[in-house]
């Protein structure tokens, strides 16, 4: 084992044991029913600001404080707020000086994906709740660290599955489970966008409006380049995570949720960057497929660069078992096929889902999610989606992309999604910090 991941290791504690199905850290919290829950959002240029706009609408919540490292879109959110609230929230740029505040109950992070977890893990300590977007985390480190955040500050950490909140994915989940198509033994998802080109970054100055050594944060220091920010680090290692966790953990959540399984034994990848020769790193094709204990396994396909639709739509997933079919079309809806391929029951929502949706899809379905977050808070409901569950459904694709970037199958602890006997794809379990940034729980 490396000196540094010996260290790690031992400054969580083992925290292993933590991602056990048995335990939901913090999945119901004694609160107030009518305490009004005060919140600030990390990270609003896109999804924050959509995300601070939902929440805005809660009556039990108020959006005190607008955190972003770029003073144009904080300023733009701040008036958003104000438009919808008639009152005027708070503008922070540095989220240390953010979770400082007193009144401040949770935090929503919407931040970019490598200061998920940092972020999960000051807000645990500082004594706040979380509601974080996925992925949960950069690496499957992290995502143990942010467990074991939770567990030892005894603080609810909700990650941005939707899906889990929405009432007829529920009702389907729940009929997988009751043998509707008998036994379920696999699932497929997908996921498909007409992206283009990012091109060649040149050098350039940063932005005045911009804190570019703050967004970098725990992430190793690289120059600021023009085709960077404020979207095409999804596709930069240092910082993102690839489409395989920008979109496929949701597909991914539904399908082990569906199959009713936790850590898988068996992991591979294949795909890479196809479609352009740009600054592009991550996979633009990629097939991630996942074997578990129980005989099950689930595959995940993403097209970020070819739109074209499978199953009449460009998101969904399709359980297959040994009495018949399920077919769901990543909104609120799905069907039933027998053995023979008749339909034998359809649940329909009418709600718009739009896969090319760079803010949300589901937009008007994921209220209910955050509703959720926030009756939790105040001890009236049971979160949806705790960190033990999401950080189970981001290690998946964490570990099809240590799978694709290695070359190799991986073999795991099926007990936490370990990888076993392999120290090159053990590298990147975790990730070197910046100097100056030590993240630890």
């Amino acid at each position: 084992m490396h000196r540094r991941r010996f260290v790690q290791n031992v400054a969580i504690a083992g925290t292993s044991f933590l991602v056990g199905p048995g335990l939901s850290a913090s999945a119901f919290y004694k609160g107030s029913p009518n305490k009004k829950v005060v919140l600030g959002i990390m990270g609003v240029n896109s999804r924050g600001d959509y995300l601070a706009s939902k929440f805005a609408t809660i009556p039990d919540a108020e959006i005190a404080y607008i955190c972003d490292v770029d003073s144009v879109a904080m300023a733009r959110c701040i008036a958003n707020i104000e438009k919808i609230t008639g009152k005027r929230p708070v503008g922070v740029a540095d989220i240390r000086e953010l979770l400082a505040k007193k009144d401040l109950d949770a935090l929503i992070i919407a931040a970019p994906d490598h200061w998920h977890a940092p972020a999960t893990i000051l807000a645990c300590q500082a004594g706040k709740h979380v509601y974080v977007e996925k992925p949960c985390s950069h690496n499957p480190h992290e995502g143990e660290m942010a467990i074991a955040a939770a567990a030892k500050y005894n603080k609810l950490v909700q990650m941005g599955s939707q899906r889990r909140s929405f009432t007829n994915v529920q009702k389907m989940v729940k009929e997988l489970h009751e043998g509707i198509i008998g036994r379920a033994y696999f699932a497929r998802g997908w996921y498909a966008n007409n992206r283009k080109s990012i091109g060649i970054g040149k050098p350039a100055p940063v932005p005045a409006n911009l804190n570019y050594d703050l967004w970098q944060g725990y992430a190793p220091r690289m120059p600021y380049k023009d085709n960077l920010i404020h979207y095409n680090w999804h596709w930069h290692w240092n910082w993102g995570t690839g489409e395989a966790l920008n979109n496929g953990t949701h597909e991914i959540d539904v399908m082990r949720w569906g199959l009713g399984v936790d850590f898988p034994e068996r992991v591979t990848s294949s795909g890479g960057r196809f479609a352009f020769k740009d600054d592009w790193e991550t996979p633009d094709t990629q097939t991630i497929l996942a074997n578990f204990p129980n005989n099950t396994a689930l595959s995940w396909e993403g097209r970020s660069c070819n739109g074209y639709n499978s199953e009449g739509v460009g998101r969904g997933v399709v359980f297959y078992g040994d009495n018949g079919t399920i077919n769901y079309g990543g909104g609120n809806g799905y069907q039933v096929f027998d053995a023979a391929n008749k339909l034998v029951k359809e649940v329909k929502d009418d709600t718009v889902v739009d896969p090319t949706n760079k803010v949300s899809p589901t937009e008007m379905l994921d209220l209910s999610h955050m509703q959720n977050f926030i009756k939790a808070i105040q001890g009236t409901e049971q979160i949806n989606q705790p960190i033990t569950e999401g950080h189970k459904s981001t290690l998946i694709p964490q570990l099809g992309n240590i799978a694709q970037r290695t070359g190799r199958v991986l073999n795991l602890d099926s007990k936490n999604g370990h990888i076993l006997n392999d120290t090159q794809a053990n590298k990147l379990w975790s990730r070197e910090y910046a100097p100056g940034w030590n993240l630890k729980v």
